[in-house]
This record gives C-alpha cells, sequence and structure tokens, in this order.
C-alpha cells in the first residue's frame, strides 16, 4: 500500500500495546527501516506478551519487541511539516495515549473512544473508571468540533459524541 500510494513512512505511532494494533509492526519497521514510536511505557507488559497472545488467539506468531522511543503526556511527534500532541489516556490499557492534531482538529484515539461507544476495560490493568477520566478529562477539552480516527469503526467528533454516546454523554438534550 506504501508503494502503491508512493507514500514515505518516517514512523510507526502505537497508541496501545493490543496485538490487533501492533502484529506486524516489528516486520513493517525493518522493511520500511523507521523506528517505532509509542506507546506509554506502562503498555510494556502487553509488548512482552505479544508472543503468548497471538499463540493463544491463533494469529500468525507475534514476537515481544520495545519501541524505539516511549511516549508521555505532552511529547510531540513530527512527520513532514505535521505534528501530533500526546495524551496519556489510560483505562482501556494503562499505557494508552492519543494524538492530536492541533490545525487539522483530528485526533487519533485508538481504542479509547468508538462513534457511539467506549474501549473495553475487561483486559488486564483496563480500569473503566480510569477511561472515563481520560477521554472527560484529556479529550473532551480539545473541543467539540474536533473530530477523531478511532481504532476501529468509523469517525465521528467530540461533540456528537458527548450528545449521543451512552457511555460518555455529558451534554445530553432534556426533554
Amino acid at each position: 500500500m506504501v508503494e502503491q500510494l508512493g507514500v514515505t513512512v518516517e514512523k510507526l505511532v502505537l497508541t496501545h500495546g493490543h496485538l490487533d494494533h501492533v502484529g506486524g509492526t516489528v516486520e513493517m519497521s525493518e522493511s520500511l527501516k523507521v523506528d517505532i514510536i509509542g506507546p506509554h511505557k506502562a503498555d510494556n507488559f502487553w509488548l512482552q506478551g505479544l508472543e503468548g497472545q497471538s499463540q493463544m488467539f491463533g494469529w500468525p506468531l507475534t514476537e515481544a519487541f520495545e519501541p524505539t522511543e516511549w511516549l508521555n503526556e505532552g511529547d510531540v511527534v513530527t512527520f513532514g511539516n505535521e505534528s501530533l500532541s500526546v495524551y496519556h489516556t489510560p483505562g482501556h490499557t494503562p499505557g494508552h495515549v492519543c494524538l492530536f492534531n492541533e490545525d487539522a482538529k483530528v485526533a487519533f484515539v485508538g481504542d479509547v473512544l468508538f462513534n457511539g461507544s467506549i474501549g473495553r476495560t475487561d483486559f488486564p490493568q483496563g480500569d473503566h473508571a480510569t477511561l472515563i477520566n481520560s477521554i472527560k478529562t484529556k479529550l473532551w477539552p480539545l473541543g467539540n468540533d474536533v473530530k477523531f480516527v478511532p481504532g476501529h469503526g468509523p469517525e465521528s467528533t467530540f461533540g456528537r459524541e458527548r450528545v449521543s454516546n451512552p457511555y460518555v454523554a455529558d451534554e445530553m438534550p432534556l426533554y
């Protein structure tokens, strides 16, 4: 796809350490000769457990790895002329991060928030209250007009989710 689109990949950025988001990362990194950036170090246990996870779920063997660089709250990831601010958003996983481009008003939220739903918290070290807090204290202040790209499913805006998402709505109209 990279060749087909004619793009230059500068780095691979991970929002969290779950297998369905990081499987194939090492192979891509080696093939493209680029660094792996993120997630937050609190997800290291997920990355170190990839071999067992891949075997348990019948996926191709995915070996453990560590990224070139861990991400922390307040870091900025740059590529080309763009920059993404890093927000540590635990709850789905303890080391989950979201990335925000202020100029484009777009956030890449991994599995923290979905169109009409939120990320699961029943995996090891997931925590529902922490996830809700991450959404309401880290994402909502970015603005209702911010479009977000989730790790699964269709895009939405923070404003739309604030009025319609049954898990995190705080501006639902009263009838």
